[in-house]
C-alpha cells in the first residue's frame, strides 16, 4: 500500500526530473569527496505552532526600489534614524539618502569587474568569497560604527563616514570563521554573532542544508581583550541573533531544527541556553523592537516532506546529486515554494503576532525584518527589493 508519505516523495522525486533537469548541476557535491549527510531532530509536525495569518495581510505590503537592490538580506538605520542601510550581493554595503541609493562600505580590498552587477543573484554566488557577501549589520549606539556580518571576512566594521571596513575578528580557538550570518553589538562594543558551519561556506548553502552538519557555532568578540571565544557549539546552521531589551541574554535561531534558543548572559543562568520556541519553518534573522518583542523572519511552513527528509539522510543525499538546479534543490529540501512569514515573539517565546504571504504573491521571501516607526522593512537575500508593511 502506497501512504501518504510515500506518495509525497514519489510525487517530489518525479516532478524534479521532469521540470528541473540541468546538466550542469549547480548544487553537485563532487567538491565535498567526504560529504556526509546527518540525521536532524526535527520536531513533530504537531508540536509546531498553530497561530496562522489566514488573511495573508504581507500582501498589503508596499514594495520599494525594484532591481535597485539585489538580495538585501539586512535593513538597517543608524543612531540619527537615517537609512536605510542594507548590504547587496555585489559586496556593497549601500544607504537610501531620501533620494537615492548610494554607496557606503565595502568588505573587501580585493574589488574588481569581477564584483560589478550579474543578471542573476546566483551568479554573483561565483564571486562571493572575492567581492565580499555583507549579511547581518548592525549599528553601535554610542560610536555610530557599522558592524557587518560579512560571510567570508568575518566580522568587520566601518565609521560613520563609511568606506572600506576593517577586520574585527575571523577566527574562533584557532578555527576560521567560515560562514559568519548575523550579530549584535551591546552598549559596551561587544559583539555576539554566529558562525554558521566551519566547513562549507555560503556559496555551498545547498549543501550546508542537505548535509544537517552541526559545526556551527554562536561566539562572542569582547573589544577590551580582542578576544573571539565560543558560547554555543555544536549547532546546526544557526542563524539570526539579538540582543534583549536590557541586553541579560540574547536570542538566536537553530535553523536546521526551526527553534529559538535564548542565551543568558547575566542572572543565575548566566552562561546558559535554553529552548524557549518552535519556529513555523525555516528561520532567518532576527530583530528586536522597542517594545523588546523579537520579530522572526521564516523564509516558509515546514510540512510532511520537510520532515521525511529531516530524518532519511540518504534520501536528503540522493536528491543533492540530481541534476537539477539549485532552485528546484532549495523547494525540495524546504519542502515547498519560498513565502514569507513573519513572526512576533515574546522574550519567553510566546507567539504575539503572524503575518504572512503564503502565496509568495508580493512578500516571496523574507530574510530580516526591522521595525521602525510602526513599519516593518523586510529585506531578503533571494529578492531585488525591500517590503515595508505598515503596522497601523
Amino acid at each position: 500500500m502506497v501512504t501518504m508519505r510515500n506518495f509525497v516523495t514519489i510525487f517530489f522525486v518525479v516532478f524534479a526530473i521532469y521540470c528541473a533537469i540541468d546538466p550542469f548541476n549547480h548544487s553537485s557535491i563532487s567538491k565535498f569527496p567526504n560529504f556526509e549527510t546527518h540525521y536532524i531532530d526535527m520536531p513533530p509536525l504537531s508540536s509546531l505552532p498553530k497561530e496562522r495569518d489566514h488573511e495573508n495581510l504581507l500582501q498589503n505590503s508596499e514594495i520599494k526600489f525594484v532591481n535597485e537592490v539585489q538580495g538585501p538580506e539586512s535593513v538597517a538605520f543608524d543612531p540619527q534614524g537615517r537609512g536605510p542601510y542594507t548590504g547587496v550581493a555585489d559586496g556593497r554595503v549601500i544607504f537610501w539618502d531620501g533620494t537615492r541609493w548610494n554607496d557606503f562600505a565595502y568588505t573587501s580590498n580585493n574589488r574588481s569587474e569581477l564584483c560589478d552587477t550579474k543578471p542573476s543573484l546566483l551568479d554573483y554566488l561565483k564571486n562571493e568569497h572575492i567581492c565580499g557577501r555583507p549579511l547581518g549589520l548592525r549599528f553601535h549606539k554610542k560610536t555610530g560604527e557599522l558592524y557587518i556580518a560579512d560571510a567570508y571576512f568575518g566580522i568587520m566594521k566601518v565609521g560613520p563616514e563609511g568606506g572600506l571596513a576593517t577586520s574585527v575578528t575571523n577566527e574562533a580557538d584557532g578555527v576560521p570563521l567560515r560562514f559568519t550570518n548575523d550579530l549584535d553589538v551591546d552598549e559596551e562594543g561587544n559583539v555576539y554573532f554566529t558562525d554558521s558551519s566551519t566547513v562549507f561556506q555560503r556559496r555551498n548553502f545547498m549543501q550546508l542544508i542537505v548535509s544537517g552538519e552541526d559545526t556551527g557555532r554562536v561566539l562572542k568578540y569582547n573589544p577590551e581583550t580582542k578576544e573571539t571565544t565560543t558560547l554555543v557549539r555544536n549547532l546546526q546552521f544557526p542563524n539570526g541573533l539579538s540582543l534583549g531589551k536590557d541586553e541579560s541574554f540574547f536570542i538566536f535561531c537553530e535553523g536546521t531544527i526551526g527553534r529559538l534558543r535564548k542565551y543568558w548572559l547575566k542572572g543565575e543562568k548566566a552562561g546558559t541556553s535554553e529552548v524557549v520556541a518552535l519556529l513555523h519553518g525555516f528561520p532567518d534573522n532576527i530583530r528586536t523592537n522597542k517594545d523588546g518583542d523579537f520579530w522572526v523572519a521564516i523564509h516558509c511552513h515546514r510540512n510532511i516532506f520537510t520532515h521525511e527528509m529531516a530524518h532519511h539522510t540518504s534520501i536528503r543525499k540522493f536528491f543533492l546529486k540530481l541534476p537539477i538546479t539549485v532552485k528546484f534543490q532549495y523547494l525540495l529540501q524546504v519542502g515547498g515554494w519560498p513565502h514569507a512569514v513573519a513572526v512576533k515573539y515574546s522574550e519567553d517565546g510566546k507567539v504575539l503576532k503572524v503575518l504572512e504571504d503564503k502565496q509568495g504573491k508580493v512578500v516571496k521571501a523574507v530574510s530580516e525584518i526591522e521595525e521602525k516607526d510602526g513599519k516593518l522593512w523586510m529585506g531578503s537575500v533571494l529578492m531585488s527589493f525591500i517590503a515595508v508593511y505598515d503596522l497601523a
